[in-house]
């Protein structure tokens, strides 16, 4: 039977920190090769310490991780790429951490893929540009539901599987998708606009430099914002404690 090396190099983002014991942290990190991991920063909270900087919250970092039972250990760690405008903004700070939890909550420790961190490693790069947000957490929602396997059908009734004709529907999170008005019963799901569901469509099938170009209207990122979040809601079968920050925030703003 073959072993696991004792010490492994490996590129991580930083999912999650927390301080531990006096001088150490404890990090939550995505890879692509060993999917989630917990791991001590030892020292990383001292000044003069070689690993300060290089494990802030969503930084990309190349680590060499030597393994432990429960725990494993950063023996090294340099600074890939830190993203640092998600620790200028809040908002773009927020979306980030909606990011991860979604992640977090989508997978379990050690089961994300390479798919998984490379999306979630664009879509950090993608929240530090000028780009509208809300179009990045759509794109990203759409994406990750599509990796753990609960893409929504959007492309024909998630009750009849008939094909869907260009006309307002309904979107139910019980029956997984849209549903056209014959099976919605007029109580079955919520409206969506067609214009709603031609974005999901274009959102969930093509790449992100199609997608990036998109120019969405305020109402229309409202509607997206709330199919996509109650779907992933039900979905969880529990709120999303970024989500209640971010509408916060909004409250706050007016």
């Amino acid at each position: 039977m073959a072993t696991r090396e004792r010490v492994f190099r490996t590129e991580a983002i930083v999912l999650r920190r927390q301080d531990f014991g006096e001088a150490d942290r404890l990090l939550t990190l995505l890879t692509p090769g060993h999917g989630k991991l917990r791991a001590i920063a030892k020292g990383a909270r001292k000044t003069a310490a070689r690993k300060t900087g290089h494990v802030e919250l969503y930084a990309r970092v190349d680590m060499l991780i030597s393994r432990g039972r429960e725990l494993h250990i950063v023996t090294q760690a340099e600074m890939k790429e830190s993203f640092l405008p998600l620790r200028e903004d809040l908002v773009r700070a927020t979306y980030a951490s909606h990011f991860v939890e979604l992640l977090d909550r989508f997978t379990a420790e050690q089961d994300a893929s390479r798919a998984e961190f490379d999306l979630l490693n664009n879509a950090l790069g993608w929240l530090c540009t000028d780009i509208d947000p809300r179009l990045v957490a759509r794109y990203y929602e759409l994406a990750l539901l599509g990796m753990a396997g609960f893409a929504p059908a959007l492309h024909h009734c998630a009750v009849g599987q008939e094909g869907l004709t260009p006309q307002d529907q309904f979107f139910s999170v019980t029956d997984g998708g849209v549903i056209c008005p014959d099976h919605s019963g007029g109580s079955r799901g919520a409206p969506i606009s067609l214009n709603a569901l031609k974005s999901m469509r274009y959102m969930q099938k093509q790449p992100w430099d199609a997608v990036k170009g998109l120019r969405l209207g305020p109402d229309l990122h409202r509607e997206l914002e709330t199919h996509s979040l109650g779907y992933i809601t039900y979905v969880l079968e529990q709120r999303l404690q970024s989500v209640e920050f971010l509408r916060r925030l909004r409250r706050e703003e007016l």
